[in-house]
C-alpha cells in the first residue's frame, strides 16, 4: 500500500498535528506540548465545548474547532481513544468557569478515557458533563441505542453544541439542548473498499472486489450485510428507509440532511447519491432547510459514504443555523 507518510510511522499523529497547526496558526494555539489545540478566538465567559477522540478520521474531530464550534481538541492515536490527562489538560486551558462540555463518539475507550477526565476535572474543581452521540443507527438495535456507535452526525451535534455553549447557556442547559440535537439525528453507512492504518501493510479490514458492506462502522466494525455492488439508487433506497424508519419522519418534518464521503469516493458520486436522496425527500413532503455533500468523517481512503438526517424543530433550528468557521466548516446565518 503506498502511503505518503515519513518511515517513523509511529510519529504520524504528532506530524500531522505540526502540519495542520502551523497551516492554521491564525485560528488555533496548541496546549503545550500535547495533541491538543484550542480556537484562539473563543468566547468568553461560557460553558466551555471540548470534543476529542482516535485521529485517522479527519476532518473528524479537530476540523470541528472554530467560531461557533467546539472550543477546543483532544487527538488521540490512530482510532484511539485520546488519554484522560490529554483530556483534562484540554478542559483545564479551555475552562472559564462556567463548566465544561465533553462531546464525542460513543465508543468503549472513548466513554472510558472521557469519563475518567472528567474525575480528574473534578479534583480540579472543573464542572464538566457530557454528550455521547450515537447517531449509527444500524450499530445496535432500538432497545440497545446506548450501545451504538457516533460517525458523522457528530458534525451536526457538534455545530448545535457550539451554539448553544456561545449563546451563554447554563451547562444543565447546554447539555439538554446537545443531547436533543443526538437523540434527532439519525446515520447510516456504505463501505465500498477498505480503508488503511498507517504503518500496517495491509487494510484494516477486508471487502472483496465486487461487495460492499452497509452499516459498517469507520473502524471496520462489522455492518448489517453484505452484498454485491448496486447502483445508486439503489443503495439510496435501503438506507433512507433505515433512516426514514428510526426517525419517524412523516410530512412536513423539517430536516438538515449530509452525505458524507468515507474517504476516498469522489465528490462527482456524492453529489449523485444526494440526487437521488433528495427524490425519496420531496416525494415524502419531507422539508430540507439545509445540505451539506462534504467527506467529514473517514477511515483514511475507506470507499463508500454515509447519510444523517437530522429532524429539526424551532429550537433546535436556532442553534443549527447560527454562523461558524472553521477551515472544514463555515456558515452563515440563513435567511429567507
Amino acid at each position: 500500500m503506498k502511503k505518503i507518510l515519513n518511515e517513523d510511522t509511529s510519529q504520524v499523529v504528532e506530524e500531522m498535528l505540526s502540519g495542520y497547526l502551523k497551516a492554521y496558526e491564525r485560528y488555533y494555539e496548541r496546549v503545550g506540548e500535547c495533541n491538543a489545540y484550542l480556537a484562539k478566538e473563543r468566547r468568553k465567559d461560557k460553558v466551555a465545548l471540548i470534543i476529542g477522540g482516535g485521529s485517522g478520521h479527519e476532518p473528524m474531530f479537530g476540523g470541528f474547532v472554530g467560531r461557533g464550534l467546539a472550543d477546543g481538541v483532544a487527538c488521540g492515536n490512530i482510532f484511539a481513544s485520546p488519554n484522560p490527562q490529554l483530556i483534562t489538560e484540554t478542559a483545564k486551558a479551555a475552562e472559564q468557569g462556567k463548566g465544561v462540555l465533553f462531546v464525542y463518539g460513543c465508543y468503549a475507550g472513548d466513554n472510558m478515557n472521557f469519563d475518567m477526565a472528567e474525575e480528574m476535572c473534578d479534583f480540579e474543581d472543573i464542572k464538566t458533563a457530557h454528550v455521547r452521540v450515537r447517531d449509527d443507527c444500524v450499530s445496535a438495535p432500538k432497545e440497545r441505542w446506548k450501545d451504538r456507535r457516533g460517525i458523522a452526525g457528530m458534525a451536526y451535534v457538534i455545530k448545535i453544541a457550539g451554539a448553544a455553549c456561545d449563546a451563554g447557556l447554563e451547562l444543565d442547559e447546554a447539555v439538554r439542548v446537545t443531547e436533543k440535537a443526538r437523540d434527532s439525528i439519525a446515520t447510516i453507512g456504505v463501505a465500498t473498499s477498505p480503508g488503511t492504518i498507517p504503518g500496517n501493510d495491509k487494510p484494516a479490514f477486508e471487502l472483496g472486489e465486487d461487495e460492499i458492506e452497509f452499516g459498517m462502522g469507520i473502524h471496520g466494525e462489522a455492518g448489517i450485510e453484505r452484498t454485491k455492488m448496486q447502483p445508486a439508487d439503489k443503495l439510496v433506497d435501503r438506507m433512507y428507509a433505515e433512516l426514514k424508519s428510526e426517525l419517524n419522519l412523516r410530512e412536513g418534518d423539517e430536516t438538515a440532511v449530509l452525505v458524507n464521503g468515507l474517504g476516498s469516493t469522489p465528490l462527482l458520486e456524492l453529489d449523485v447519491v444526494y440526487n437521488e436522496l433528495r427524490k425519496h425527500l420531496d416525494m415524502d413532503g419531507i422539508k430540507v432547510f439545509d445540505s451539506e455533500i462534504k467527506t467529514w468523517c473517514t477511515c483514511q481512503e475507506m470507499g463508500g459514504f454515509s447519510i444523517s438526517i437530522l429532524r429539526l424543530d424551532e429550537e433546535l433550528k436556532k442553534y443549527y443555523s447560527v454562523p461558524c468557521f472553521s477551515p472544514y466548516y463555515a456558515r452563515e446565518a440563513l435567511k429567507y
